[in-house]
């Protein structure tokens, strides 16, 4: 168990109101989403986990941020991303696995000025934050789509763009997908969104899983590493229960 888990957990029990009054970004909506994005569960605000966005957001419908956890590689079982003051706060849920390491890169929707927080959960039980703050003019969560407003979007659905480019002894992964991810704020449009990706193995095999929510952008960007030069393959499935794939 890592020897700092270990500390703040002997700490935890006695100190908690502490731990929740050293949030670096200073957010009334902390205990709301500790509870009811994380059960209430132990925690330490961590610099160990790198939150990376933009401090504006200058076009608040592609916001970029990536999370990056590599400084507990090994250990992570899931990392999850949310931002406060969204009106769709969380963003995805990413199970890394053993090959595919503890970072993502993906753009989102920016409502208004929020805090941005990811949440990595290690082997030990313990939640370790993540936390930044965007500024932004608004408007990204209920303005209206623009991949709707493309002639022949429809026939686009689902393609898959990118590629894998090498990356020490592994790659990296950087992909585009073609999908309007409607998030049912905007036009009396229902939502329509990709909820499920799933990178596997030549055999099939899981080697990631990640849910998406509407607070991902349109047309969604995703960047992942992954240990290895073997064939890899990308599994989408959106709410309507479309599905689409894609060989690297």
């Amino acid at each position: 168990m890592h020897r700092r888990s270990l500390l703040l957990l002997g700490m935890l029990g006695c100190a908690a109101p502490l731990w929740a009054a050293q949030d670096p970004v200073e957010s009334v909506m902390w205990d709301y989403f500790h509870q009811r994005l994380l059960g209430g569960q132990p925690f330490v605000h961590d610099p160990g986990v790198v939150l990376e966005a933009p401090p504006f957001a200058e076009d608040s419908r592609q916001v970029p941020i990536q999370v990056d956890a590599s400084a507990f590689t090994g250990e992570v079982v899931k990392i999850m991303a949310w931002a406060e003051l969204n009106p769709i706060p969380q963003i995805f849920v990413f199970h890394p696995g053993e090959r595919v390491a503890p970072l993502l890169a993906i753009r989102i929707r920016v409502e208004q000025a929020t805090p941005i927080r990811a949440a990595v959960l290690t082997r030990d039980g313990l939640w370790h934050i993540g936390s930044t703050r965007i500024d932004a003019a608004g408007g990204g969560c209920t303005a209206p789509s623009l991949v709707r407003a493309q002639a022949g979007w429809e026939d686009r659905l689902g393609q898959v763009h990118g590629g894998r480019f090498p990356l020490g002894d592994g790659s990296r992964l950087r992909l585009r997908i073609d999908h309007p991810m409607d998030n049912g704020l905007t036009g009396g449009i229902p939502e329509f969104f990709l909820n499920q990706a799933e990178l596997r193995d030549a055999d099939g095999q899981p080697l990631a899983t990640l849910e998406l929510f509407p607070a991902v952008s349109e047309n969604p960007t995703i960047s992942l590493e992954v240990q290895g030069r073997e064939q890899a393959q990308l599994w989408l499935r959106d709410n309507n229960g479309n599905e689409f794939e894609a060989s690297f």
